[in-house]
C-alpha cells in the first residue's frame, strides 16, 4: 500500500454546523482509520471557538473519541494552534490523542523539509490583528484568560467573534492575505523550500523563484462548503476539495 500523510485545517468546528462535523467524522471513517497512514496534521482553527481545556461540550467530546480511535490504531495525530483554538492544552489533546506542535514546526515528509504553521503571522498587512496576536500569544495573557469564570471567557469569545467578524468585513481581501515578504522569511529562517499552512481559506498551491531554487507553498482549504485537505505520499502531494452533499 502507498504510504499518505494528511493535512487539514479551517474546519471551524462548531455545534450549529452539524454537517461540518458529519463531513470531518466522514472523512475519517474513509481516508485514515484502518488505512496506511502516517500522520494527521490538524493545522489550526480546527473549532470555530476554544476557551478552555475545562469546557468539553457533546461535539468537542465527540471530536476526541473519534480522533482518538485514530492515534490509538496507529495514526499520530499533531495539531497546530491557530488563531481560534490557541488556548488548547494538554488535557484535550490527550484526551483525543494528539500531539501539540510549535507554532512553526519543520517535519521531514517523505525527505523534503517542510515548514508547517497555521499561517496567521504571515498576514502582517492586518496590523490590528497582529498587535493582538503577540498579547494573545504572550506567557501572561492566555494564562490570565484561563485563571477567569467559564462563563467570563465564553462572554469573551463571543464578543472577539462578533468584532473579528465587523473587522474583517471592513478589510480589503489583500489586508487578510498573508505577504510575499512573510512568506519569504519565513522560508529562508528554516532553511526549506517547502511549506503547508491554512487560515486564509484561499485553497491553491504557490510557487517562488530564489537563487535558482524553487519554493512551494500549499494553502489548505476552509470546511465551510467543502471537506479539503492535503495528502502527501513519497512521490507526490495533491490538494483536495470535496464539496458537502447537499
Amino acid at each position: 500500500m502507498t504510504r499518505k500523510t494528511y493535512f487539514i485545517a479551517d474546519l471551524h468546528l462548531s455545534e450549529n454546523r452539524p454537517d461540518i462535523s458529519a463531513a470531518f467524522f466522514s472523512f475519517l471513517n474513509t481516508h485514515i482509520l484502518n488505512q496506511d497512514v502516517d500522520a494527521l496534521y490538524i493545522l489550526g482553527d480546527f473549532f470555530e471557538v476554544w476557551v478552555g481545556d475545562d469546557y468539553i461540550t457533546t461535539l468537542s467530546a465527540n471530536v476526541a473519541k473519534h480522533l482518538k480511535a485514530v492515534s490509538d490504531g496507529g495514526t499520530p495525530v499533531y495539531f497546530i494552534h491557530g488563531n481560534r483554538d490557541f488556548i488548547m492544552r494538554d488535557k484535550y489533546a490527550a484526551m483525543a490523542g494528539m500531539t501539540l506542535l510549535d507554532e512553526q514546526t519543520v517535519i521531514d515528509l517523505y525527505g523534503t523539509p517542510t515548514v508547517i504553521l497555521h499561517g496567521d503571522e504571515m498576514c502582517t498587512q492586518d496590523i490590528e490583528y497582529q498587535k493582538f496576536r503577540r498579547k494573545s500569544r504572550g506567557w501572561w495573557w492566555p494564562k490570565l484568560m484561563l485563571a477567569m469564570p467559564l462563563w467570563y471567557r465564553k462572554k469573551i469569545a463571543r464578543n472577539a467573534r462578533e468584532k473579528s467578524k465587523l473587522s474583517q468585513a471592513n478589510k480589503p481581501l489583500e489586508i487578510l492575505d498573508v505577504i510575499d515578504d512573510a512568506v519569504l522569511a519565513t522560508f529562508a529562517k528554516h532553511q526549506v523550500t517547502n511549506m503547508i499552512h491554512g487560515h486564509t481559506h484561499r485553497p491553491n498551491v504557490h510557487t517562488y523563484t530564489v537563487n535558482q531554487e524553487t519554493l512551494t507553498r500549499t494553502v489548505l482549504g476552509d470546511w465551510y462548503t467543502q471537506g479539503s485537505y492535503l495528502v502527501v505520499t513519497p512521490q507526490a502531494q495533491k490538494l483536495i476539495s470535496t464539496p458537502f452533499k447537499a
